[in-house]
């Protein structure tokens, strides 16, 4: 069984790099109910940019509204998940090189009971390129 690809929709939020604030993100959306299927957060702009990707974009957004929170968004990125091994990151950076594909971002993870996730970010004119690149066998 080969790696299942998804585009899915993420949200970006600014907080200050500040203890305790990204919890002012995550808590709400734990007592929404609104599972995120991944949340990656780095130093930006003196502050902190928390891209966050919910299994649910409307239930995220309604969540988000409710809290008043800052929410730009959606845009979107891609999900790979698949079976742990050696290189499996290395295996999907071969396919986008050879078409051509830059990536912006990538974080990928072992994700337990012998899984892996990435999370890839590309441009948007690349993003039906890089799921064919992606599904497509080497």
């Amino acid at each position: 069984m080969g790696d299942a690809i998804r585009t899915v929709q993420y949200f970006k939020v600014q907080i200050p790099d500040k203890p305790g604030t990204l919890t002012g993100l995550l808590v709400p959306m734990r007592e929404a109910g609104v599972n995120l299927l991944a949340v990656h957060a780095f130093p930006r702009n003196r502050g902190t940019q928390v891209d966050m990707v919910p299994e649910d974009p409307v239930a995220f957004k309604n969540a988000a509204k409710a809290k008043k929170l800052k929410v730009k968004g959606p845009k979107t990125c891609l999900l790979v998940d698949g079976a742990d091994r050696a290189g499996a990151l290395a295996d999907l950076t071969v396919r986008l090189g050879s078409a051509g594909i830059n990536m912006t971002a990538a974080t990928g993870l072992a994700a337990g009971q012998g899984r892996f996730s990435v999370i890839l970010w590309v441009k948007p004119q690349d993003l039906k390129k890089t799921v064919k690149a992606l599904s497509s066998r080497s």
